[in-house]
């Protein structure tokens, strides 16, 4: 009989361990699922940022962007077409509107660079330690489908620099940084209400 109960009371905790072994093993799942439905969470829940889905009246559906001038008194002569290509392709790959050369267009978008120059922001010790190169861009803006949304602006994009660089070095390693720069300004000027 002795023999009986010890062997029911080693039943009892021998259940007893599997059932807190098993405890433990369901709390380790449930802590793993906490933390993957987490980081799940966290992961779709970024915000992202960008013009994919600019707002456009619905019939609007083409646009033109006629060659830039550049009537800046020093002229750079790689501005004007780079910033006429790299408006072209922010639009086509940021809109759903479709380029056109002919004057049917709805949008119609025009411009030059009005101005492009350097001066001195820095000095030191009686010389010159950093320069400033500003861009500026007069922007011409027609609406085909609507006269009162036909705007002109300015916009300007600056880079300061070290002033023992010529304004020929500069232009070479941060030209694409100054084209891009004011194609965004520009582009913001025209699909933006801000």
């Amino acid at each position: 009989m002795k023999n009986n109960r010890r062997q029911a009371t080693d039943d009892r905790r021998q259940m007893t361990d599997n059932r807190d072994g098993r405890s433990k093993s369901i709390r380790g799942l449930r802590s793993v699922v906490c933390g993957l439905l987490i980081i799940a969470t966290f992961n779709f829940a970024t915000c992202k940022y960008g013009f994919k889905d600019v707002s456009l009246p619905p019939e609007v559906k083409t646009f033109r962007v006629n060659y830039f001038e550049n009537r800046a008194e020093y002229k750079n002569p790689q501005l004007s077409p780079q910033l006429t290509e790299k408006l072209k392709q922010k639009i086509i790959s940021t809109t759903r509107l479709q380029q056109t050369n002919g004057d049917e267009a709805h949008y119609d978008i025009n411009g030059y660079v009005s101005s492009y120059y350097t001066s001195t922001t820095g000095i030191t010790n009686g010389n010159t330690s950093l320069n400033r190169l500003t861009a500026t861009f007069h922007l011409i803006f027609k609406n085909t489908l609507d006269d009162k949304k036909n705007f002109e602006a300015d916009v300007t994009y600056s880079i300061d620099f070290d002033a023992n660089l010529s304004l020929s070095q500069v232009e070479q390693s941060r030209g694409d940084e100054i084209a891009k720069n004011l194609t965004d300004a520009i582009f913001n000027k025209i699909f933006s209400n801000w």
